[in-house]
């Protein structure tokens, strides 16, 4: 079923391992609109890097649907200074849960990977087929290699035994719930950040890391928890399958466009001693489009929406200082 007979969720038991993430909690509210039972467990409940605890809890706890959506993730920063930490922990938790679904029979498992996966020079806009056809992009290849790994475990066992475990390639993803960390969040989250204590200290200027001409795609986490879900019900294939807005601008546009939204109106300084990462990613989504899903939020309203969720303190990492 890459794109025919859809697969039911009413009655099922989804269990949405990651659910405090970004990314989690967004497939956790678009659940709630399902007729299904949510099950999620907390990292004081399951450590998911250990294998017997995942096993034993998989085991008790029998879901039919799992949605992988844990991972130690990341900004360039993050992942320059902790190499060991995003390869290894990423792989233990693949294996674990992966296995462990496996073991249970699990009807469906979705795998959450990461643009990052892709080669550092892929042909744009990047087709699924680019992967492992380059050198991965240096400063996050240890998170990319992990994630690869995850992909090809998927495959492996529905090769080997039938598994009905599919890929999801999501683009740069921001939205509620982001980790707004001063040295590891990603692009989207740093700058809301980084704007906003600016704009609270009146400062008149702010540095954005890089020349600020790389070229990026963005997509707001509740259109991809709603792709998620759609793929769930309507996609099974050993294939990955990219999942993107379609959108591509600057980061130096990007930059301007939070500024605005934030109302920050001092100058943007690009430091050109900082790391830019790919020049170019955009993910080529044709299929997903094919099967009938695309995203909806604009960029202006997912940013509006984020900054309304930081500034009420629902990210990770996070003190917001506010206006007296």
């Amino acid at each position: 079923m890459a794109g025919g007979s859809t697969f039911d969720l009413t009655g099922k038991r989804v269990f949405v391992a990651g659910h405090r993430g970004m990314v989690g909690s967004a497939v956790v509210r678009r659940l709630a609109s399902e007729n299904c039972t949510l099950l999620v467990a907390d990292r004081h409940e399951l450590d998911l890097t250990k294998e017997e605890p995942t096993l034993k809890w998989i085991q008790a706890n029998r879901p039919d649907i799992v949605v992988h959506a844990a991972a130690k993730v990341g900004g360039i920063a993050a992942n320059n200074t902790f190499p060991v930490d995003f390869l290894c922990d990423n792989l233990a938790v693949e294996l674990n849960v992966i296995r462990a679904s496996h073991a249970v029979g699990v009807q469906r498992l979705l795998f959450l990977g990461s643009s990052c996966i892709y080669p550092k020079h892929a042909k744009q806009p990047i087709a699924e087929s680019e992967l492992l056809t380059g050198p991965l992009e240096p400063t996050n290849e240890w998170y990319a290699i992990a994630k690869i790994a995850g992909l090809k475990m998927c495959q492996a066992y529905r090769r080997q035994y039938g598994d009905d475990f599919i890929s999801v390639m999501p683009t740069n993803l921001y939205g509620r719930g982001d980790n707004y960390h001063p040295d590891h969040s990603h692009v989207p989250a740093a700058l809301i950040r980084r704007f906003h204590e600016a704009k609270m200290a009146n400062a008149p200027s702010v540095i954005v890391w890089g020349t600020g001409t790389p070229l990026r795609e963005f997509l707001n986490v509740d259109d991809f928890a709603d792709a998620c879900v759609f793929l769930l019900k309507n996609y099974s294939s050993d294939l990955p399958i990219n999942v993107g807005s379609g959108d591509e601008l600057s980061i130096a546009d990007f930059a301007a466009a939070v500024a605005e939204v934030v109302g920050y109106e001092g100058r943007l300084i690009f430091d050109t001693s900082k790391p830019d990462g790919t020049p170019r990613k955009l993910l080529d989504s044709s299929r997903i489009h094919a099967l009938g899903w695309r995203a909806t939020t604009s960029l202006r309203a997912g940013l509006a929406s984020a900054l309304e969720d930081f500034l009420q303190g629902h990210g990770r990492h996070l003190e917001v200082s506010r206006a007296s």
